[in-house]
Order: C-alpha cells, then sequence, then structure tokens
C-alpha cells in the first residue's frame, strides 16, 4: 500500500508534463477505472446479446435497459455516502468494498437465470447490479477528485476512461467469445471473478476523504451541495449546466445504445462482433481518450468541447452507412473504429468538466448529480431506441441520432464558450493532507 500512497500536491499552475502523468497517482486511475467499467459493460454489451440471443426481442430489451435508471438517481443517495463511513477502511474505500463485493455476486447469478423462463428474476439481477455499479461510480468518482490537483484532472480522467475502456474487454468481447464455447453460467461467473481486480485495488489505496470535513448531518449533506452549486454562478448558469450535461452526449448514446443487436440484425454471428467490433471500439476508443489527454494538455477544457463534440456528431454517420452496407466486416471495422474515437474524446472532455465543477467539499453529492445527468440520455436511449428502431429502420434512425446532438453542442455557447476558460467553482483546490 505504502508503493501507492503519496500525498496529492496542492494546485500548481504550468507544470511540465512529465509531472503531471508520471506519478503514482495515475496509476490508481488505471486500476479505479477498470473497476468501474467492468460492471458498466456487462449490462450495457454481456446483457443485451444474452438476452437478444435466447430470443427476448428489442422492445423487452429497451425496457429492461430502462431498469439502469437508477444510474441517473444516484445523486439521492450520494449524500449519504458524504456523511458516513464503513466500520472499516475509511469513508471512500469502505463503501468501494461494500458495492465492489455486491456487483460481483450480482453479474455472477445473472448467469444462473433463463431469460425466457424467468425474466423477472434477470430484471430484479439487473436492477441490483444497477445499484451496486452506480454506488461504486460515486465513491470512486469522489475518490478521483479528491486525489487528483485541478491540473491533473484532464489527464488523470484520460487515463480513468481508457482503463475504464479496457474493462470492456471482458464482458463485450472474451465473453461473447466464451458463450459460443460454454453455458452463459459459467461465462457470467468468469467475468464476475474479474471484480476482485477492484476489491484488491480498494485494499492497496490509500484513503482520501478528510472525516472531519464531512458533514456533521444528513440534512446538511443533502442541503449544502445543492445550494452552493446554484448560487455560485446564480440559477440560470447551474440549469444550462445541466441541461448541456443532459444533452451533450444524446445523440451519441443513442446510436450505440442497441448496437449489440444492431450487429446481429446485420448477420455477424457473436464471434465477428466479439473480435471486429468489440476491438476495434476497444482501440479507438483507447485512441480517442489517449489523443484527448494529450490534446488536453495544451487545449482548455472549453475548447476540447467544441472540437471533440464536431466529432462525435460526424463519427455517429458512420452507422448510416453499416446500416446500407449490411453484413460487411469491413465497414463494420471502420465505423466502429471512427465512432468510439469519437466517444474517446468526448468522455474525457465531458469528464473534465464534471470534474471541474465539482466543489471539493461536497465532492460525491455534486459530482453524482452532474454525471447523473450525464448518464440520462444513455438510460433515456436504452429504453426508448428499440421502439424507434421498429418504427423508421435503422438507417433513419442513425439520421435522427446525428441531428440530436445538435442542440448540445449549442449550449456549449453558454457554459463553454471557445474564447473563455470557465472559472473553477469554489473551493475545488485539491488538498495537501
Amino acid at each position: 500500500a505504502e508503493v501507492l500512497m503519496q500525498e496529492a500536491p496542492a494546485h500548481v499552475q504550468h507544470r511540465r508534463w512529465q509531472e503531471i502523468l508520471l506519478n503514482r497517482r495515475m496509476l490508481i486511475c488505471i486500476f479505479q477505472g477498470f473497476s468501474s467499467g467492468l460492471p458498466f459493460y456487462v449490462w450495457l454489451q454481456l446483457v443485451p446479446a444474452w438476452l437478444r440471443s435466447d430470443g427476448i426481442d428489442l422492445s423487452a430489451i429497451s425496457l429492461l435497459m430502462a431498469i439502469t435508471f437508477v444510474y441517473n438517481l444516484k445523486f439521492l443517495w450520494a449524500p449519504l455516502l458524504d456523511r458516513y463511513r464503513m466500520p472499516f477502511l475509511g469513508r471512500r474505500r469502505g463503501w468501494a468494498l461494500i458495492t465492489q463485493i455486491g456487483c460481483l455476486v450480482a453479474i455472477g447469478l445473472l448467469g444462473s437465470v433463463d431469460p425466457k423462463q424467468s425474466l423477472s428474476t434477470a430484471a430484479y439481477l439487473i436492477l441490483a447490479l444497477s445499484i451496486f455499479s452506480a454506488t461504486q461510480d460515486i465513491v470512486l468518482d469522489a475518490y478521483r477528485r479528491e486525489l487528483l490537483a485541478d491540473d491533473e484532472l484532464g489527464t488523470g480522467t484520460s487515463i480513468f476512461v481508457n482503463a475504464y475502456r479496457i474493462s470492456s474487454l471482458i464482458p463485450g468481447s472474451l465473453a461473447l467469445i466464451l458463450s459460443d464455447l460454454i453455458p452463459w453460467a459459467t461465462v457470467y461467473w468468469l467475468v464476475a471473478a474479474f471484480m476482485l481486480v477492484a476489491i484488491v485495488t480498494t485494499f492497496l489505496v490509500p484513503e482520501t476523504a478528510d472525516d472531519q470535513s464531512a458533514p456533521s448531518t444528513i440534512a446538511k449533506a443533502v442541503i449544502e451541495p445543492f445550494v452552493e452549486f446554484f448560487t455560485r454562478d446564480g440559477w440560470r448558469s447551474a440549469i444550462a449546466i445541466l441541461a448541456f450535461m443532459i444533452l451533450y452526449k444524446l445523440g451519441d448514446n443513442m446510436a450505440v445504445a442497441l448496437a449489440t443487436p444492431f450487429y446481429l440484425d446485420m448477420g455477424f454471428s457473436r464471434t465477428e462482433i466479439g473480435t471486429i467490433a468489440k476491438f476495434s471500439a476497444l482501440w479507438a476508443s483507447i485512441a480517442g481518450a489517449v489523443l484527448g489527454g494529450i490534446l488536453m494538455l495544451k487545449l482548455t477544457i472549453n475548447r476540447a468541447l467544441w472540437s471533440f463534440g464536431f466529432v462525435q456528431i460526424v463519427s455517429i454517420l458512420g452507422f448510416a452507412w453499416l446500416a446500407r452496407a449490411g453484413h460487411d466486416p469491413y465497414v463494420l471495422f471502420a465505423v466502429v473504429s471512427f465512432e468510439y474515437l469519437g466517444v474517446g474524446l468526448g468522455t474525457v472532455a465531458l469528464t473534465a468538466f464534471i470534474a471541474k465543477q465539482t466543489s471539493i467539499l461536497f465532492t460525491a453529492t455534486q459530482f453524482a448529480l452532474l454525471s447523473a445527468l450525464a448518464t440520462l440520455p444513455r438510460t433515456v436511449a436504452g429504453a426508448s431506441t428499440g421502439f424507434i428502431i421498429e418504427a423508421i429502420g435503422y438507417f433513419d434512425f442513425f439520421l435522427v441520432c446525428a441531428a440530436v446532438a445538435v442542440p448540445g453542442m449549442l449550449l456549449l455557447m453558454v457554459v463553454a464558450p471557445w474564447s473563455a476558460n470557465r472559472s473553477a467553482p469554489a473551493s475545488t483546490e485539491t488538498p495537501t493532507s
């Protein structure tokens, strides 16, 4: 544990990139990114493929994915994580351990369900996984914000997102390939075993939360973060930021919400999806996150949001091309690669923006509020896209997705003007003790 422990520096301007990149805090971001991403990709990629392979229709899959709306409600119980601590490991690590064990068990049990015979049981397990995963995100987001200095946010976010994406190899590629060879029950427990990486990491990393700064009552833990956010620059500015959180990646989230069923409907086998689509998505999203992190060493967060947002819009149109091309592995590789390059870029910029808008005094609650709103489009897309696709077809659907991405870009003129670097909220400087 001592190897990973290093005091977080106070905010220092104009540090060399080597000082930002080459420190132990970035190593922690790698393992925590993997821990956060694995349960997310289980329900995003593995569960839809499992359900579709067992003959469940798209509308039912969409409704089941709507269960993950709990991700968008996580700010409701985030104050509990700021206020209370477990009797072991500290305020952040104790909660992290509980949620990671919960994710492991929920993932493993999913494979024992026959969705054709007991779809409701699958729904309950998906709900449990969503709650544990969302709570883990609250803890790890707060931990990362407390761990990193302001000038480390872009790079630390890039590294975290890369590890997050790498975790998709397990449920989105390895598991799909194995499902052609072994029973689903075994596949799910093998995937669940990778949550041990998260558990071991939690035991090794240092605690970041200062218990003396914890809210003294649950009322203060609930009210004060919202009061600070809405009074910081005025309620109009706060509303604009919240709307931007919802709209910035709406079109992109719609386009990939039912990506795996889309590939299956285009005639690709699960092995083709596991090898071509998932690996191209992985390398492209990693490349996008790496490139985003490098560019953000020079670009302001505002300009990164503008530049990367345009790439996202253009990349959505590639899916329309694939819908016309049908079963063409080369087109699949090209389209998925470009799409996830945009995803990687946009995610880095948006997550850094969220962290910048979070006060260090109310890390868990404010980060949970903003990140929950950022994931709202993903849930809405998961619940609605199946119906839209069945009504208008895949090609027209992807054109609609590109159009839906435009309003979020327009809001950048208010929340993140190109020529200005929005000031950080009060008391966001990373503590030195």
